[in-house]
């Protein structure tokens, strides 16, 4: 006669295998959820421009510094769709951002 332990074993495996399954995933989805894992672990900016004409700026993306990068990196979207670095501490670069967070509240 077989003893009812070994008949559910298994089952009960079977059931424990699909609670880790589910775990896993859960976990999996909750670190998906959360905040963005930084991809670069370095600056982006290795060289920056003094300037550039603002006719030929779509958009500017201003980086504060962190652990992926000591310094500030601001970089400009052209028209064209090229990206350039531009130095933060040019009078230039720091006209076109004030220009830019003006523009951006009096909207």
């Amino acid at each position: 006669m077989a003893s009812p332990a070994l008949s559910t074993a298994p089952s009960n495996l079977r059931l424990l295998r699909v609670a880790l399954l589910l775990l896993l995933l859960v976990a999996a989805s909750r670190r998906a959820a959360g905040a963005p894992l930084v991809t670069e672990l370095r600056c982006q900016c290795l060289q920056t421009l003094q300037g550039i004409h603002p006719k030929n700026i779509q958009s500017v993306n201003v980086k504060a510094p962190g652990p992926h990068c000591a310094q500030t990196e601001v970089i400009a979207t052209l028209k064209n769709g090229q990206k350039a670095c531009l130095n933060p501490a040019s009078p230039m670069v720091k006209k076109i951002i004030g220009k830019m967070l003006n523009n951006g509240k009096s909207n």
